[in-house]
């Protein structure tokens, strides 16, 4: 269940993330390879598939880049790798899910399987894209309506949201290291379009309006997107959620932990309260940005080693006769 969630959230953030820098290309002028490559490879590296990707590719260009993190199946976290493995641990915990979730799994799995699904990346990608996107709001609908609450549940809100708080960091990122390399483009057309396209990819356009009017503002976007305790894909309500499931799961209360993971959670989602934006540009907004994400990611070793990992015993190297111990 939490890799299942992982993998649908995963597979929905990558296909926000592709469908925003094809957006983006259109507002870019003198457009040569050089650029195109320097638009490209940053959404690349921030995958971590950078080494990968020029085994496979010779160049970092419009089609290669979207082919690889769209159907590419050696690369773990395409699209269709992603919602193959999503598929694969909805079998394996098909006793969970409600048939009407099972249905949705395989109506998509098939889609980006199909001949169809190529034309219609090919012809429309902005289309290709949405149905990405919808399929997994429609897997969340029914899982909040039709899932019962129970450790399960859980675990697929556990993966949901530290996959969410990891890739919204990312897009920021994505943003702020690379697509505005020249300071005097700050504040200027171009830049006002990307923070657009960025608050578009993540759903938030019109939420960051209501609260910060028609002026659209790095700042103000950097606030919505990491501190917002409103917006459910800000880091900080990710980070929020997913503190309460790990505690649920380790049967504690509220400022309380039962182990590595809870702690490092809770010690970050305690250090975002009482964070700023100010304090994000102070930092620089990439090193800020780069050791959330690391943190984050500490965070998911923490709850593999607490819930998942179980070490192999050698049985060979057992003393005849022996026991395992009592508890105390």
């Amino acid at each position: 269940m939490y890799w299942l969630g992982r993998y649908i959230e995963r597979a929905e953030n990558t296909a926000r993330m592709v469908d925003v820098n094809l957006q983006l290309l259109l507002d870019l002028e003198r457009l040569d390879d050089s650029r195109i490559t320097t638009h490209w490879e940053p959404l690349i590296r921030s995958t971590g598939d950078f080494e990968l990707f020029k085994r496979l590719y010779p160049q970092a260009v419009s089609e290669s880049v979207t082919d690889f993190l769209t159907f590419n199946t050696e690369n773990p976290s395409s699209i269709l790798s992603c919602i193959v493995k999503a598929r694969e641990n909805a079998r394996v915990v098909r006793d969970k899910l409600s048939t009407e979730i099972w249905e949705e799994i395989n109506r998509l799995y098939h889609f980006v399987r199909s001949h169809n699904a190529k034309e219609i990346w090919t012809s429309d990608p902005y289309d290709f894209y949405r149905r990405i996107k919808q399929s997994s709001h429609l897997l969340q609908g029914l899982s909040d309506a039709t899932v019962i609450r129970d450790e399960a549940w859980d675990f697929f809100q556990t993966g949901r949201f530290l996959e969410r708080a990891l890739q919204t960091g990312i897009l920021i990122d994505i943003k702020y290291h690379i697509l505005l390399p020249s300071a005097s483009d700050v504040g200027g057309a171009i830049d006002a379009l990307q923070w657009m396209a960025v608050l578009r990819s993540c759903s938030g356009f019109e939420a960051y309006h209501h609260i910060y009017g028609a002026d659209v503002q790095p700042w103000n976007v950097a606030e919505f997107l990491i501190f917002s305790e409103e917006f459910p894909r800000s880091v900080l309500f990710c980070l929020r959620e997913l503190d309460a499931c790990i505690r649920t799961l380790s049967g504690v209360g509220e400022g309380r932990f039962k182990n590595r993971a809870g702690k490092l959670a809770g010690r970050l989602l305690y250090e975002l309260k009482y964070r700023t934006v100010e304090d994000v540009f102070d930092e620089g907004s990439h090193e800020y940005l780069s050791e959330l994400q690391r943190r984050t990611e500490d965070i998911a070793q923490a709850l593999y080693s607490a819930f998942m990992f179980f070490p192999v015993i050698d049985e060979s190297r057992k003393p005849s006769g022996s026991v395992p111990p009592q508890e105390s």
